[in-house]
């Protein structure tokens, strides 16, 4: 895929649904009493590999036109598979699903691609097998495959020593099938999908501050659940309409939760002009519009407790950093390292390619901008992040810039290449 300094970006647009919300529909519905209809569900690779989990253990799931249906079994309906489960490359079905089947009167194997078979799964195993959980890496190496036999689990008070969504969310899940209540403290407040999402389905759950709890044996019941745009999508849309000048762009039905809009408040101390417009609340989540517009940016620090809220972001944001005048500072990203690629690694050496001011450090890197950018041969490292964040690059930057195994974005953005095209 080839890109070239584009013209000013014009319209509207509505992103894709959000991913971590659309797996955790899938899930909970499968989980619940009666049927949980999804609308605006992501029809990205990764969210069709959690429906294809779930089917494989006797849960229907159809579609209609405009929504997805999931027929629950409650909570104890799952089957066991006649075959391993893969979850492609998709580290959230990995990580909330291993929960939810250390809990399961059955033995399942668990596998994904060659990405997701490097990285790290100890994380879950630690806290699952604290539980009573049987979780075992069949090579040895804390990495999937794994084979997860259920068992009668206890609740736990973990000390998570990561602020991570998805280990939060699979110690929560495997909660459900505890005996008494199960507890998780992480260092930073991480995205709080799960907690909202559970707490709508039945579930008894109570947060404070970095601690949320839950008890066991809940009733679950089917819900509607509309799920807002991705601001993890949208992000490549404002990076663009930031560094593109003559571009004003609205972007409509984003979820803003406050555990994910990191963005948004980093983007406001890098000087962006972007009007949050029409806030409401859509089935428990915060969504608005985003009138986005050319700016000039500055510098400015990202680290600490703004980390966890823009994790998947950081990418771009490391782009739009090259583009500002002054010094960018990114601490606290040590997490990166463990996502589809290193993404540190890979983030340094892209934009240092293209002509940017970059120095590593072991957990970010500082980034003095204002630079002019020039297009070069990159490769995504089939990580649909990096695809997404030099996209916005190549078009922001002098001459043509070429990515290699670009089609990576189906993974969470399947139309994104054309979405592109219709705003320039």
């Amino acid at each position: 895929m080839r890109f070239t300094k584009s013209a000013p970006l014009k319209g509207e647009i509505t992103v894709p649904g959000d991913k971590s919300i659309s797996h955790r529909a899938i899930m909970l519905g499968s989980l619940s009493e009666g049927t949980t209809a999804v609308t605006n569900f992501l029809e990205g690779a990764d969210c069709l590999s959690t429906i294809n989990c779930f089917c494989s253990m006797g849960i229907e799931i159809s579609r209609t036109e405009s929504e997805i249906l999931i027929h629950g079994r409650g909570l104890h309906g799952l089957l066991a598979p006649a075959s391993v489960l893969n979850v492609g490359n998709s580290g959230t079905t990995m990580r909330l699903l291993s929960g939810i089947l250390a809990g399961q009167n059955f033995t399942t194997e668990l596998t994904g691609d060659a990405s997701i078979q490097k990285r790290p799964m100890a994380r879950v195993i630690t806290p699952l097998t604290f539980m009573g959980g049987s979780v075992e890496s069949l090579r040895g190496n804390g990495c999937a495959p794994l084979c997860i036999t259920g068992k009668h689990l206890k609740g736990i008070h973990y000390q998570s020593p990561v602020s991570s969504a998805q280990v939060k969310s699979c110690v929560l899940l495997a909660g459900l099938y505890a005996e008494g209540e199960t507890t998780v403290t992480e260092p930073f407040l991480s995205r709080n999908h799960s907690e909202l999402m559970l707490r709508s389905f039945g579930a008894e759950i109570f947060s404070e501050g970095t601690t949320v709890s839950i008890q066991p044996e809940p009733k679950l019941t089917g819900q509607k659940v509309v799920v807002p745009g991705d601001i993890s999508s949208a992000a490549y849309f404002i990076a663009a309409a930031l560094l593109i000048p003559g571009s004003e762009l609205l972007i409509k039905n984003v979820g803003i939760n406050p555990t994910r809009d990191g963005i948004l408040k980093v983007c406001a101390q890098m000087n962006a002009d972007i009007q949050v417009l029409n806030p409401r609340v859509q089935c428990g989540e915060d969504v608005a519009d985003l009138l986005v517009k050319h700016s000039s940016l500055k510098g400015t620090v990202i680290e600490g407790a703004l980390i966890p809220t823009l994790i998947d972001e950081l990418p771009v944001l490391a782009v739009l950093a090259a583009f500002a005048e002054g010094t960018t500072m990114i601490r606290d990203a040590q997490e990166l390292k463990v996502k589809e690629s290193n993404r540190l690694d890979i983030m340094v050496h892209h934009l240092s390619a293209m002509g940017a001011d970059v120095v590593p450090t072991e957990d970010g890197m500082i980034i003095t901008g204002g630079k002019t950018l020039y297009g070069a041969v990159l490769d995504s490292h089939l990580d649909h992040r990096i695809a997404m964040a030099f996209a916005i690059a190549g078009m922001a930057a002098e001459g043509e810039t070429e990515i290699a195994r670009a089609d990576c974005v189906n993974i969470s953005y399947p139309g994104f290449y054309k979405d592109l095209e219709k705003l320039a």
